[in-house]
C-alpha cells in the first residue's frame, strides 16, 4: 500500500508557473507603458507632453521603482533568484517611498491603491524565490522496496 505524496519537484514546477503566469500581465503592461512613453518622446520631444512643470521627484519615484521591479520579474523567468531579489528590493523601496509621501491612513480610499499594486507586483517575486529555493534542495533519498 503506497501513500500518495506530492512530488516536491512538481510543487516547485507549480510555484514557478504560477509566478510566471502572474508576472506575465505585469511585464506586458510595463513594456506597453514604456513603449508608449518612448514613442511619445520620439514623436513630440517629451515623454508626457501634458506633464505639469516642476513635478516633484517623490511623485515620479514610485512608478519608476515599480517599473524596475517588474523588469526584475522578467529577469526571473531566466534567473529566478536574481529577478526575485530585484523585484523584492524595488518593491520594498516603493513601499518606503509611499509610506513617507502618502501615509496609508491618510484618505484611505485614495492612498490604498498604490499599496495594493505593490502587493500584486511583489507576490510573483516571492514565488520565484520560493521555487528557486525549492529547486536548490538536495534530492531526497528514495527507498527501493
Amino acid at each position: 500500500m503506497t501513500d500518495h505524496i506530492e512530488d516536491p519537484d512538481q510543487i516547485t514546477k507549480w510555484l514557478r508557473w504560477i509566478a510566471r503566469i502572474w508576472s506575465l500581465p505585469l511585464i506586458l503592461y510595463a513594456l506597453l507603458t514604456f513603449i508608449i512613453f518612448a514613442w511619445s518622446w520620439v514623436t513630440t520631444g517629451a515623454a508626457d507632453p501634458y506633464a505639469v512643470q516642476g513635478y516633484p521627484l517623490t511623485e515620479a519615484l514610485p512608478p519608476i521603482l515599480m517599473f524596475l521591479g517588474i523588469l526584475g520579474l522578467g529577469i526571473a523567468w531566466r534567473w529566478e533568484r536574481l529577478g526575485g531579489l530585484i523585484d523584492l528590493l524595488f518593491q520594498a523601496a516603493v513601499i518606503i517611498v509611499l509610506l513617507i509621501t502618502r501615509p496609508i491612513l491618510q484618505d484611505f480610499s485614495r492612498s490604498a491603491f498604490p499599496y495594493i499594486l505593490v502587493i500584486v507586483a511583489t507576490i510573483p517575486g516571492i514565488l520565484f524565490l520560493l521555487s528557486w529555493r525549492r529547486s536548490m534542495r538536495l534530492p531526497l533519498v528514495q527507498n527501493n522496496s
